[in-house]
């Protein structure tokens, strides 16, 4: 397993979702593919505005250890979507205030948006007239069964940018790094023009 040009890039991310208050406390994680069968994930209970190298776990789409220290309690989730889409490379989960909010308003399964120019930010997306689909789950501590139902709505049909757990927050992912963060800070900005026009 081949880690060091993917260690910066992570703290880089971590730092910066931590400093525009999207990882409060020791809230949130964030991972990167290694490779096939690896992610690179934040350890639990760390501040993310101070991350360092040791603050990293290797594990595999199991959710074991491979190396470092205890991983995130929801490491299942990134493995889950890690394991639906071998195009998935990073995934980001952030506990802002308005994806946490909005996401107890949303009824069902699905956050829709539209009529925002930001959509365009999501692979795919080539129209802010393009409603836009963001997959709910409520949340639970039962990270086995969340995984499950995350890999079956994937395979039944393909979510893409970004998934809500209800009162907890968002999760953005993406074919790159890059493109993870600029999946977030786009559906970040969404869900707060969102929560701001339902108020």
């Amino acid at each position: 397993m081949s880690r060091p040009g993917l260690i910066p890039t992570l703290l880089h991310y971590c730092n910066e979702a931590a400093r525009r208050h999207w990882l409060p406390a020791t809230g949130g994680n964030l991972s990167v593919r290694v490779d096939d069968n690896h992610c690179l994930i934040t350890a639990s209970g760390v501040d993310k505005a101070s991350l360092t190298e040791k603050d990293l776990v290797t594990v595999d789409l199991a959710g074991n250890v491979q190396q470092g220290p205890k991983p995130s309690a929801e490491t299942l989730v990134h493995c889950a979507l890690y394991a639906s889409e071998p195009a998935i490379k990073a995934v980001f989960h952030t506990h802002s205030l308005a994806s946490t909010l909005l996401s107890r308003k949303t009824a069902g399964d699905t956050l829709w948006l539209d009529g925002y120019e930001m959509q365009k930010a999501i692979r795919g997306v080539s129209s802010h007239l393009e409603p836009l689909a963001i997959a709910c789950f409520d949340n639970t501590q039962d990270m086995p069964a969340l995984a499950d139902a995350i890999k079956a709505r994937y395979a039944a049909k393909p979510f893409i940018g970004g998934l809500l757990l209800k009162g907890h927050g968002l999760y953005a992912f993406g074919q790159s790094p890059e493109e993870a963060w600029r999946h977030l800070e786009g559906l970040e900005f969404l869900l707060q023009c969102e929560w701001e026009w339902r108020k």
